[in-house]
Order: C-alpha cells, then structure tokens, then sequence
C-alpha cells in the first residue's frame, strides 16, 4: 500500500481551510508544493471549488501515496499529481497548458525538512508563475525575532536540526527578506494552532 497517513493533517485541515478560503483568490489554479501524503489535497479541492487544486511533490513515495489519496475523491476540481522540484530552473508545470493560469502557490510544513535553498527556489518560481494578483500562502513553524515561539518549536527544531543539519525552523523576517527579492511581501502572518502560522504574500 502506498498511501500514507499523516495525524496532523486531520488536526489541522479545518483551520487551514478556513484560512484558505479567506485569502485565496476566487479563481484559477492553486498549485501545491510539497503536497506530502497528499490528505491536504484531497480534502481541500472539493471544498474550495471552483478553483482548481493542483497538487506536486519531489518525492516517489510521496507523489504515490498523494495520486490514492486523490483517486478517492470524486470531484472535477483536483488536477493530476505532478513532480515539482522547487531548485529546478524552470519547473515542468510552467511548461504546459494548464486549464487556467495559476492565481496561487500554497506549501504546508516543507520550510523547516528541507535545505534553505528550497526557500529562495519557492520565490524563484513563484515570481515566475504567478500574475500581479497573485498568491503566496507558507503554513508552519516559524521563529520571530530569532526566537521560538513556544518549547515545543524549540524542542522539535533541535530535533530537526540533530537529523539534518540543513533543517530547521525558519525565521518569518529571513523569509518575508527572501519573498522580497522576488518581488512579494508578506501582508499578513496568521497565527494558528499548535504553534503555527500562515504567511500570506502578496506581488
């Protein structure tokens, strides 16, 4: 069996919708990166119609388990599961013909499990994917100020950070610096449970 089962995508896919439904744009074609087991996907394209919900991932396992997650759900608005390495140059999604341009870019828990590099690679792209209005909404664990915002973040960073020395919790001002020079600043930071935000980015 291939797909895979994340406990805190149930837990935090409600306020995550409610977030997305608030500052996404009314239309056009939500790319995800980093879609991970691929529950995010399937629970969220039926519910934010008519927008169309396109999710990627760098990963084989990943990318299997988001395609069974996706194949459950009987709705017109979810695009097929497609390999997205955010350090490509130019990624293969900006080479096709999608049904509608891409008016967002949304990425849950991928800062902090991959090398900064996929930070700056996440900018890159999305100032050349998306339009004057577009998008950009970043979900998870975040430090102000160079500080962690709960024990627990501290706790999980240290974790991170003892399995690979590329991780960790990002800071939201290194961030919103590299969001800025492609052209994007944050307009809101949205808290959210279990010591989590959304950092909304605007062109």
């Amino acid at each position: 069996m291939t797909k895979r089962y994340a406990p805190a995508t149930e837990r935090n896919r409600e306020p995550l919708l409610a977030v997305l439904q608030s500052q996404l744009p009314p239309q056009g074609v939500v790319l995800e990166i980093a879609a991970g087991s691929g529950q995010h996907a399937a629970y969220f394209a039926p519910r934010l119609a008519p927008r169309l919900w396109l999710p990627t991932d760098v990963g084989a396992a990943n990318l299997a388990s988001i395609s069974e997650w996706c194949a459950e759900v009987d709705t017109e608005w979810l695009l097929a599961t497609q390999y997205l390495d955010v350090l490509d140059p130019v990624w293969e999604v900006e080479r096709q013909a999608l049904p509608q341009a891409v008016s967002a870019i949304v990425n849950i828990n991928m800062l902090h499990i991959a090398p900064w590099s996929c930070c700056q690679g996440l900018f890159a792209g999305a100032k050349r994917i998306l339009g004057d209005e577009g998008v950009v909404l970043i979900y998870g664990p975040f430090k102000e100020q160079g500080q962690h915002t709960s024990a627990s973040n501290e706790a999980f960073d240290a974790n991170l950070r003892a399995e690979n020395a590329a991780w960790g919790i990002r800071d939201v001002a290194a961030v919103t610096a590299v969001a800025r020079e492609a052209d994007f600043e944050r307009t809101q930071t949205i808290p959210m449970p279990a010591n989590n935000q959304v950092l909304v980015f605007h062109h």
